[in-house]
């Protein structure tokens, strides 16, 4: 099972009745404007029949290698955390953006930082089973609809991921960032691409740009923050693309180049992020 078809299989109970929160406003949906249109914001604590056009849109924005990685605890993220996954639709009630974080402790180190988005889910799992206090909100992912690109609404979740975390009393947000036009570049080191500037000093990746505009601060690299196994077979209907031997393969979708191994008939690829950290200033 993929850890998007997790999203299919939910628990069929009601989110915990302790976790029913909206954004900006405790029993009713904050309403907001943006690039001529009305949208709402919610959580998933107050709107889980979403849980299907969450999932499609998910489905729309990742690569579809990316859906088969090692993942395994997504679902907790609609079962333990509801309150954390960040939900905007438009004036036809249709989603068109999604923001998943959870709450983690993180001791302000680099070395302390997660090292895989499944690590991420799991320390966010082990504070909230030991009734430990989070200090720190991770971001997972921020996913708009390809309809509504270009109007700022990946900005706007964020927005909304900081004031959560303030809700949250915690004084930090971080996010393994996913550059959008690193796979452009697949051949470059991560290390190097991220230090790529404009001509007006800006960063030249428009998804860290987002962050650097906010205030966000670099922190690390992420080198590996999803693994994915398959067999050749597997990859090759991933990908629509034909591997004839063993060797690096640059896939579209990719930030790096993946390995074909056909001795053992698999194909690997670690996805690389970049960890960005925001301040939460208290109100």
């Amino acid at each position: 099972m993929s850890w998007l078809s997790q999203l299919f299989y939910l628990r069929a109970g009601r989110p915990q009745a302790n976790s029913c929160l909206a954004l900006g406003n405790y029993s009713n949906p904050l309403t907001s404007a943006t690039e001529d249109m009305t949208y709402s914001t919610y959580t998933y604590a107050r709107r889980p029949e979403l849980r299907q056009q969450i999932a499609l849109l998910s489905e729309e924005a990742w690569p579809r290698f990316l859906l088969h990685g090692n993942l395994y605890h997504w679902h907790l993220l609609f079962d333990m955390f509801p309150d954390c996954q960040i939900l905007l639709c438009d004036s036809a009630d249709t989603l068109i953006a999604v923001g998943h974080t959870v709450p983690i402790i993180w001791t302000g180190d680099l070395p302390d930082l997660p090292r895989t988005m499944e690590e991420i889910v799991l320390r966010a799992k082990q504070a909230h089973e030991q009734r430990q206090t989070p200090n720190t909100l991770s971001a997972l992912a921020a996913i708009v609809s390809s309809a509504h690109r270009r109007k700022n609404l990946s900005s706007r979740v964020i927005q909304e991921m900081k004031m959560l975390a303030r809700q949250k009393s915690c004084t930090t947000l971080i996010a393994p960032v996913r550059p959008t036009w690193k796979s452009r570049y697949p051949l470059s080191p991560m290390d190097r691409y991220v230090e790529w500037r404009r001509g007006d000093g800006a960063p030249l990746d428009p998804w860290i740009r987002v962050h650097w505009r906010f205030g966000a601060q670099p922190l690390c690299i992420a080198p590996s923050t999803l693994t994915v196994e398959g067999t050749i077979q597997e990859w090759e209907s991933w990908t629509d693309m034909v591997f004839p031997e063993s060797g690096s393969y640059v896939v579209p979708g990719g930030l790096q180049p993946m390995q074909i191994d056909f001795e053992n008939d698999t194909g690997r690829y670690e996805d690389p992020n970049f960890w960005m950290q925001h301040p939460v200033r208290s109100e």
